[in-house]
């Protein structure tokens, strides 16, 4: 798959802003970002839903469009009804005739993991089902590429690592993911690879650990009750602030100059920790500060 100075506006809003990317068979790649990074924007076009303004897509020598027709590219996107009328079999059935090679039906409902709602109808599944339906539906041309929209959303954390375990049995024989998701540690996890993208621009392109690393700076954790977030963010070095109890997090670009303040405005904080920024921190740390391109 390959994307060249892709260009993509609405109006007055430039959400894609010259994308160079390459991604090998048999990547499993997450696409990490804020809210209006770019992401949807990517994968429509990927999909042939939209058209770049500028620069040019390939998937597998192919327009987009091409190869989504050609069964090439499977798509679950967080989005989308299924018609109610239909048991997930039938409806499995339905959209494998509209492909020139498909997966037998029983062998999707086996990959997806949903043998047991072949005989459901689709308006009686939970959101978790219909994400597992969604699921089926895109693996049913055996595709090459496979494109994921938030594929975990309203799914319980047992549904998630079941959709995990099945999403890497199937990648397994040197097919392609590309993800984007929320979870930061579903990134963390499944990922080979992380992109992730700021303002409509890719600030970040390795490995997790890689990724991680380009966050810069460490963390501090530690105990302190009633803590005031504002004048805790204030303190020299520190990128952003999170409460969960009485307990306080805050990556740092300057653990040292951190502490030290952090002792000297509240003595009684305790149990202090410093370690290396996780994949949240650099997340943080990339997403927030002025464009910075870092790859691998």
């Amino acid at each position: 798959m390959h994307l060249s100075g892709v260009q993509k506006s609405y109006g007055q809003t430039r959400a894609v802003d010259g994308i160079d990317l390459d991604i090998s068979p048999g990547e499993i790649v997450a696409l990490l970002g804020p809210n209006g990074a770019g992401k949807s924007t990517i994968i429509d076009m990927l999909l042939g839903l939209t058209d770049p303004d500028g620069g040019h897509i390939r998937i597998f020598g192919d327009v987009p469009s091409v190869a989504s027709s050609r069964g090439r590219v499977g798509a679950m996107l967080q989005s989308g009804g299924l018609p109610s009328e239909l048991t997930v079999l039938e409806l499995i059935e339905l959209i494998g005739a509209l492909y020139p090679v498909s997966l037998p039906a029983d062998e999707v409902l086996e990959r997806a993991r949903i043998a047991d709602l072949a005989s459901r109808r689709s308006d009686k599944l939970s959101g978790g089902q219909k994400q597992r339906v969604r699921f089926a539906l895109a693996i049913i041309p055996d595709p090459n590429l496979l494109v994921l929209d938030e594929p975990t959303a309203a799914m319980d954390v047992e549904s998630r690592q079941a959709f995990w375990t099945s999403m890497r049995q199937w990648a397994s024989g040197g097919r392609t993911v590309l993800f984007a998701t929320h979870y930061l540690e579903e990134a963390d996890i499944f990922a080979d690879r992380i992109v992730l993208l700021r303002e409509g621009r890719i600030v970040a392109d390795g490995a997790t650990t890689e990724v991680r690393a380009l966050g810069g700076g460490r963390t501090l954790r530690c105990t302190l009750p009633l803590a005031d977030l504002d004048a805790l963010g204030s303190l020299p070095g520190v990128v952003s602030v999170s409460v969960h109890g009485n307990g306080v997090s805050m990556p740092c670009s300057d653990s040292d100059a951190t502490v030290r303040a952090l002792l000297g405005q509240y003595p009684e904080a305790r149990d202090i920790e410093i370690g290396g920024a996780g994949l949240n921190e650099a997340f943080l740390a990339l997403t927030a500060s002025p464009e910075v391109e870092v790859r691998s």
